[in-house]
């Protein structure tokens, strides 16, 4: 696993990479062993071209050939190919970066899609090391998993913004911060629901509870939490009112301080 953050900009490769595993992908259903053979062999540039035209049928609703992406994305996680790396990167970033802008929280992030573009990028290339790859069969479920990383990524932001606005930074412990591959979400599990259950025993109404759910857990701005809500609002300078009162509340809890420093 890369312990450094990865370079994954179109113009450059990812830095600090293992060396190469070279490891044959399982066949697919219906795929001749030649057919897999002459894939790994395939020149790169060559396998790109195929990529981009069988996407291109993918889109017109065409039939189409998922085998030479997977190959693409065999030749950057399992070789742990650097130029199949930078072609891959190319080839799905405007992809991501579509998830990226449709996620809910991307709007109240503060932070371009291109950066979160390439979070999500190092974050599957962390995630997906050579000996897990076997565990995504099929190029569908590789996307699954790149758009989780897309989602987790501006989810994880948001978060960690929201946390440094409930207490003073030195008081957070690292332990909290944004994990490193979507799946070790579920490690901290029990500490986010005791958490939460604090926060709720806090608040003293309906108003404040949706106030803090939206703001804290959804990423959204007041003006937002106004649109959604307006029938408990008479303004979004309510919202505003509303959450720093409940901050101030919470920053001077020094119960909520030992559990979040802990």
């Amino acid at each position: 696993m890369i312990t450094q953050p990865i370079d994954t900009s179109p113009r450059n490769t990812p830095g600090s990479v293992p060396s190469a595993v070279t490891r044959p992908r399982p066949a697919r259903e219906g795929e001749a062993p030649g057919e897999q053979s002459d894939l790994a062999k395939m020149d790169l540039m060559t396998l790109v071209k195929r990529c981009a035209a069988e996407s291109e049928r993918f889109y017109r609703g065409q039939q189409h050939d998922t085998a030479f992406s997977y190959e693409l994305f065999r030749r950057a996680l399992v070789e742990r190919d650097e130029a199949a790396w930078e072609q891959l990167y190319q080839h799905y970033s405007g992809l991501v970066e579509g998830w990226i802008r449709r996620s809910g929280a991307f709007t109240s992030s503060g932070e371009s899609s291109e950066y979160f573009v390439v979070g999500a990028f190092t974050k599957f290339w962390r995630a997906i090391n050579p000996e897990r790859f076997s565990s995504f069969p099929t190029l569908a479920s590789l996307l699954q998993y790149l758009q989780l990383c897309a989602t987790s990524v501006v989810i994880d932001s948001v978060r960690a913004q929201s946390w440094s606005e409930m207490l003073p930074e030195e008081t957070i412990s690292p332990n909290h911060g944004p994990q490193t591959s979507p799946d070790e979400e579920a490690m901290s599990r029990v500490d986010r629901e005791e958490f939460w259950r604090f926060i709720n025993e806090q608040l003293n109404s309906e108003v404040e509870r949706v106030v803090v759910f939206c703001s804290f857990v959804l990423g959204l701005t007041p003006r937002a939490i106004y649109a959604r809500r307006s029938e408990l609002f008479t303004s979004v300078n309510d919202v505003y009112n509303v959450k720093r009162n409940v901050l101030g509340r919470l920053s001077r809890n020094q119960q909520l301080r030992q559990m979040i420093a802990s």
